[in-house]
């Protein structure tokens, strides 16, 4: 299995290092920016039709006529895949170990072996040659970086134990900690998917798998995107809608408390504390929204943003719950909008100058970080 490993990392690395030259014409920033870009209502993903697509690309389809959701480049990235995979099969690493690498190397670089990146980060996993993960020509190598994240990871105590989020984390020591989650149910079908095409790699885990395919829930199963409300008018409650009957009871407070500020226009700076009122700095932006609405279920939060990022704990947006704090835009160590999850696939916000506090669908939120204060 290891020469296997190796194999595949030789073959399907030529060709991305050719394309090196183009990527380059990216700034790391971009690449940092768009690798936390996922919608993260991941109910969308279908394992059959990930397996179905990923088959198609590993027996040698161009990737044109190829859709994997949350990959835009899948000739290149489902291979890059493959090389992280098998090089866990040939170190004996669990199946969650493959998930944990394949997320981690969604998030630092979408699945691209990048000759560029913060500092001197590089390659899949965006290892640094001054953090002595290698030299440079060998973290460019996905076998090689491949082997050293899991090195790295069978290294961490209790890393079996802990969330794909915590263990990547433990690893790559991020600046966006919180990112990883986003990528855990496609990792989950990716690895699924390849792991059958070696031999024998279909069974490590079987009994795990079983289980993974029954805790797969998320607060955006089918129909639960909000997509089945249809479009909402900006100010109004979608027809059908409810707080769920399981909502936690100051969760249920806090949306109902926002809910009344429908349709209220958003003001940058403004307290949200009389937003029917004259005084236009009574009215609500995004995070004084979510302050007031939680200081009414009797929880205290802090003002901005940037600081409401680190309230409770955090959360995968797979999992959300009514009354979580969903952020987007920026990053995830500090961005620039925050809404509530009402449940039914749907989010309150106050969006932005010349706009109301509305109700949209969570599809047409791109989720940087979610956190849970309850």
């Amino acid at each position: 299995m290891k020469g296997l490993a190796t194999g595949i990392g030789v073959v399907f690395l030529s060709p991305i290092l050719i394309a090196g030259t183009g990527m380059m014409l990216a700034s790391s920033a971009d690449a940092v920016q768009s690798s936390g870009s996922f919608s993260s209502c991941l109910s969308d993903i279908d394992s059959d039709k990930v397996a179905e697509q990923v088959t198609k690309i590993l027996d040698g389809a161009s990737g044109k006529d190829v859709h994997v959701e949350g990959l835009d480049l899948p000739a290149e990235q489902v291979p890059n895949a493959q090389t992280i995979v098998a090089a866990g099969l040939s170190l004996d690493v669990p199946k969650k170990g493959q998930i944990i690498a394949l997320a981690t190397a969604m998030q630092e670089s979408r699945l691209r072996n990048l000759a560029y990146g913060d500092r001197d980060s590089l390659g899949l996993f965006q290892q640094r040659p001054s953090q002595g993960w290698g030299s440079a020509e060998q973290i460019r190598d996905p076998t090689y970086a491949s082997e050293q994240f899991y090195k790295h990871l069978l290294n961490v105590s209790g890393w079996q134990q802990m969330t794909v989020t915590q263990a990547a984390q433990a690893v790559q020591k991020s600046g966006l900690p919180d990112a990883y989650a986003q990528w855990e149910k496609l990792a989950t079908a990716l690895q699924g998917a390849i792991a059958k095409s070696f031999p024998g790699g279909g069974d490590a885990d079987g009994k795990d798998m079983d289980q993974d395919k029954q805790s797969t829930t998320t607060g955006c199963a089918p129909g639960q995107d909000g997509s089945g409300f249809g479009r909402i008018p900006e100010g109004s409650v979608p027809k059908g809608y409810s707080i769920p009957k399981d909502a936690d009871p100051k969760a249920r407070k806090a949306i109902t408390w926002a809910m009344q500020q429908l349709g209220t226009l958003y003001q940058w700076g403004g307290s949200c504390t009389n937003s029917h009122g004259p005084d236009p700095m009574g009215r609500c932006d995004c995070s004084s929204l979510m302050q007031q609405a939680y200081a009414h279920a009797g929880i205290t939060l802090t003002r901005t943003t940037y600081t409401q990022v680190n309230e409770g704990e955090a959360i995968s947006p797979a999992h959300l719950k009514p009354g979580d704090l969903v952020f987007s835009r920026g990053t995830a160590a500090r961005p620039e909008h925050v809404g509530m999850y009402m449940g039914e696939g749907l989010v309150i916000e106050a969006p932005r100058t010349t706009k109301p506090v509305r109700i949209t669908p969570i599809k047409d939120w791109t989720i940087l970080a979610a956190r849970r204060v309850l």
